[in-house]
């Protein structure tokens, strides 16, 4: 059989994967995520930190847009192609480990993931963090083969020190490369003084930027992150809560994660070899620490991620290893699995190409936080233009962190006016609890008139006055003098609009919030 052919077939697949995903990008009339419209927001004024994440996806929002202007799909760019490059790295890792038939395996599973379906249709913290992730995982894999391992050491420094600039999920990949050397001896002979110090050394110095940066903001970043865990309000140990998410786990890495169960029992019962054991270590941290931290607490399905780098290629191995033994059994189910991933993949495409099939289909819910934004915005800044005429404005002021960053995006042109007024948050507590409210509270010296904005999700059942009323007297209290202008509407789906209510504030004088 030609060497080439997994080669050419997973090329195929990459291009493939990554054409129709560019094309939905471009396609879709989906606007931003709140959190994709923060990113952009950073990417504005590069940094080497930021409140609430590290600083890597801002500097890559910085570079698509640059080129390519502020579209939506451009702020999106980097994500699809960031994929085809995890992809492929992955081919090259399972490709050294096993076979390239393995990598071509390797590569499909990683692009049918679930999660990597839906994460390929917006920006986010971990598309960036897996890219690098694989890139360490293929450098700590060569290393006992390599030519020059001083060079291959300072490769798995460098790309572990990106994944850190990324997500600090990456830090599950350094406890990885520990476990495995406590339960290798073969492993630690590959080390050297040298090599180690070139790994180390290298990573510290690519993310010593971040790390002056949280110096210098008193670790605003890493407390954020920390207090992620909620282990300030309390311990729980609700099993149902673990079992809960090691079920969603099927829904993040797909159907292969039973593969990766089985490793696990096969694990405990010494039946793996030296390789799976390897990708077993870089794999079990983040599943078992976020499984413990939602036995404990609560934790997000998608805070899993970093483990299905190497998870990916496990899953191949493994199950090329059984199709020796079991060949039609494996084959049936492995092809299956695969082909219902598939199936999910091309229904997503044109959820996002057509919003109106997912309403259709009974999916529209999932697409609920990705509409309405441009109207409120448009609203807003329409309302704006009017009250400058009469008696200007000292603000514009929101009320949560989601509408901040939306109107920060749709209304970019008009803030970007001179002489706009600036774009501020009202605070609920008095300590900032995101990056809009440290950055542009709402004072004092900015209250003199103010166009308030609050907004929310309303169910075409419900009675929105009732749900915005209480929203509307806690804002309106802040000031001396204040009264509701208008309504917008902008609908969701068939069963949900989004409501925002405009109110002129005059004098603010913010109530202690204690």
């Amino acid at each position: 059989m030609n060497q080439d052919q997994p080669w050419r077939f997973a090329l195929a697949a990459t291009v493939l994967f990554a054409g129709l995903r560019l094309f939905a990008l471009f396609a879709t009339p989906l606007e931003l995520y709140p959190d994709e419209a923060q990113y952009w927001l950073w990417s504005r004024t590069l940094d080497a930190g930021y409140f609430s994440k590290p600083p890597m996806i801002a500097w890559v929002i910085h570079l698509t847009t640059a080129i390519g202007g502020n579209s939506e799909a451009v702020v999106r760019l980097a994500s699809p192609l960031f994929h085809a490059v995890t992809g492929l790295v992955l081919f090259a890792v399972g490709r050294r480990f096993y076979d390239a038939w393995t990598g071509l395996l390797a590569l499909l599973i990683y692009q049918l993931m679930p999660g990597v379906v839906l994460s390929s249709g917006l920006i986010s913290t971990d598309t960036l963090v897996l890219c690098f992730l694989s890139v360490a995982l293929l450098a700590y894999v060569d290393l006992p083969q390599a030519k020059r391992p001083l060079f291959t050491a300072a490769g798995l420094g460098a790309a572990l020190g990106l994944a850190m600039l990324s997500k600090y999920a990456a830090l599950y990949a350094v406890i990885g490369i520990g476990l495995h050397l406590c339960l290798d001896p073969s492993a630690r002979k590959v080390w050297t003084l040298k090599t180690a110090a070139a790994a180390i050394g290298v990573f510290l110095i690519v993310i010593a930027p971040n790390l002056a940066w949280n110096a210098l903001h008193g670790f605003e970043t890493v407390a954020h992150t920390a207090s992620n865990t909620s282990l300030q309000t309390g311990l729980k140990f609700d099993v149902v809560e673990m079992a809960r998410l090691l079920i969603e786990q099927f829904g993040v890495f797909g159907l292969s994660f039973g593969v990766l169960i089985v490793a696990g029992v096969l694990a405990v019962r010494r039946r793996l070899g030296p390789k799976e054991v390897l990708l077993l270590c870089w794999t079990a941290p983040p599943i078992v620490i976020v499984a413990v931290q939602a036995f404990l607490t609560r934790a997000n399905a998608n805070w899993t991620a970093a483990a299905y780098v190497s998870g990916a290629v496990l899953a191949a191995g493994l199950l090329m290893r059984w199709r020796r033994r079991w060949p039609t059994a494996v084959t049936v189910a492995g092809a299956g699995g695969l082909g219902l991933q598939a199936v999910f993949a091309v229904l997503f495409l044109i959820w996002v190409t057509v919003p109106e099939t997912a309403d259709v289909m009974g999916a529209a819910n999932s697409f609920k936080r990705v509409k309405g934004w441009r109207a409120t915005a448009e609203a807003t800044t329409r309302r704006a233009e009017v009250e400058m005429a009469d008696r200007g404005l000292t603000a514009i002021a929101v009320d949560d962190r989601f509408l901040f960053n939306s109107l920060a995006y749709y209304g970019r042109d008009f803030f970007a006016r001179p002489g706009a007024p600036p774009l501020k948050i009202w605070l609920r507590q008095n300590k900032a609890g995101n990056q809009a409210e440290a950055a542009a509270p709402l004072t004092p010296a900015d209250g003199a008139r103010v166009l308030l904005v609050t907004a929310a999700e309303v169910k075409l059942s419900e009675d929105p006055d009732a749900k915005m009323a209480p929203r509307v007297a806690l804002i309106s209290r802040d000031f001396v003098h204040a009264r509701t202008l208008e309504v917008s509407r902008a609908r969701l789906d068939r069963k949900r609009i989004r409501r925002g209510v405009l109110i002129l504030g005059e004098d603010f004088q913010p109530r202690d919030r204690n």
